[in-house]
């Protein structure tokens, strides 16, 4: 069997046989690589790849044609150049083994009237062999599936012209960027927990549509962080369609597929049998589940070896309720509700089950996660999260009467507990960050 394809700013290996490097840029996380030869490329590449798929879906390549003119805006190079001012650096937002992507600003019709938006433009890299596959996949796949929890894709651009093949995607600018950049790179401010929770659940129902909702199925096959998009509101879309399939048709349980995906990410009988099915991607939602919990990645090299896999990490402290709190985001600072987090845990571990059909369908999590933000929502549970409510209680107890008496050092004083500092504020990066951590109140007798 061939090894598991790395998108994690690792070598990686297409579905050809062909090896990149994927850059560690945020936006380009959600460029899943795999590419094809471009000897090909002046053939009908709509055409071709459509009879690929319609062979493991009736009718899907009739339904796509006719959808694709009436959705998607065919744009000239020109119009994408003048959008983005000849390319220029300074609207560079992110770039990879695809290419390059820039901000800008294009118009639309809209009723009669052309209308300006914002848009993010990935331009396929000319001199590489990366990509054109998954420009294919996208166009074909967004071209038909429209829901709020997908990101929109505007238009493409496919022209041959002196300077060799120009092929781009136009996407709806998400401005708030990805999951991962929020909740695991360096930034001021963590996501709020009850935040985190609505964007679960959005992507929940982003992946609800795709295996439950459509006439039909469709298997995302890369399910992430890096490729949940944020917009102004904070509400999440999946982006990155280069890897999705087609379910499996009607009769067989799995499709037979070459092994691609992310580390740490891809369901253990997918990477051990090749066999796709809708509860992988169910695998990997419990994992990004995880992530949301803990404000770690799933793999993080950088880590103290036990710690370096994240669902390894959580497993002794997710079933113990005195020690779970030391698995939570240390970002938080306590501002979270410890039963929510505990059910949300559940649920994931429901995500993770060894068996795929254990694993719940999408519109099951969606479900599920809709009570969590329900009662996260109207319990006043979000300061203090110890280890164990009796904790909770002594240690605010503790501070209060310290308070108000004056009398100090009589029985408690603060002090730093180092072993628990290391191992509770270890962020993705290897290192401590002291400004994350709070002195507790503790027994000295």
């Amino acid at each position: 069997m061939k090894c598991f394809h790395f998108t994690n700013g690792e070598r990686r290996e297409d579905e050809d046989g062909i090896v990149s490097r994927v850059s560690k840029v945020s936006w380009a996380r959600s460029l899943s690589v795999a590419s094809s030869s471009m000897d090909a490329t002046r053939r009908s590449e709509f055409d071709s790849f459509s009879r690929e798929v319609s062979d493991s879906g009736a009718g899907f390549y009739e339904f796509l044609t006719q959808r694709r003119a009436n959705d998607l805006r065919v744009f000239t190079f020109a119009e994408l150049k003048s959008a983005t001012r000849g390319f220029s650096r300074a609207l560079l937002i992110g770039g990879g083994g695809f290419g390059c992507v820039y901000r800008g600003v294009v118009r639309v019709p809209d009723g009669g009237r052309d209308l300006k938006i914002d848009v993010a433009i990935k331009q396929l890299n000319r001199h590489g062999f990366q990509g054109h596959k998954e420009w294919i996949n996208e166009v074909n796949f967004l071209g038909v599936v429209k829901h709020p929890n997908l990101v929109k894709l505007v238009g493409y651009c496919a022209e041959d012209d002196e300077r060799g093949i120009q092929r781009l995607l136009v996407y709806e600018l998400m401005h708030n960027r990805s999951l991962e950049d929020l909740l695991l790179g360096r930034v001021p401010y963590p996501l709020p927990w009850l935040t985190r929770l609505k964007i679960a659940q959005d992507a929940a129902r982003g992946l609800a549509y795709l295996h439950e909702e459509m006439d039909f199925q469709l298997i995302f096959r890369d399910f992430k962080t890096s490729n949940i998009l944020l917009d102004e509101d904070f509400n999440s879309k999946l982006s990155d369609f280069g890897l999705a399939r087609l379910g499996p048709p009607e009769g067989l349980g799995y499709v037979s597929t070459t092994v691609v995906g992310t580390v740490g990410y891809a369901a253990p009988e997918y990477v051990q049998t090749g066999r796709l099915t809708a509860k992988s991607d169910v695998w990997s939602f419990g994992v990004v589940l995880y992530e949301l919990i803990t404000g770690r990645r799933a793999l993080e090299r950088n880590l103290p070896r036990v710690e370096q896999k994240l669902l390894d990490w959580v497993r002794p402290y997710v079933s113990d309720s005195k020690k779970f709190h030391l698995i939570v985001d240390p970002r938080l600072e306590g501002r979270y509700c410890i039963e929510s987090a505990q059910k949300l845990a559940a649920l994931a571990n429901r995500c993770l089950m060894k068996q795929p059909k254990s694993r719940p369908k999408m519109s099951e999590v969606v479900e599920i996660l809709g009570g969590i933000i329900c009662e996260a929502s109207q319990d006043d549970c979000t300061s203090q999260t110890g280890s164990g409510n009796d904790e909770v209680k002594e240690e605010n107890t503790a501070e209060t009467d310290i308070g108000s008496t004056k009398q100090g050092n009589k029985s408690r004083r603060t002090v730093f507990n180092i072993k628990e500092i290391v191992n509770l504020r270890n962020r993705s990066i290897g290192k401590l960050d002291w400004r994350n951590w709070t002195p507790g109140l503790v027994r000295t007798w």
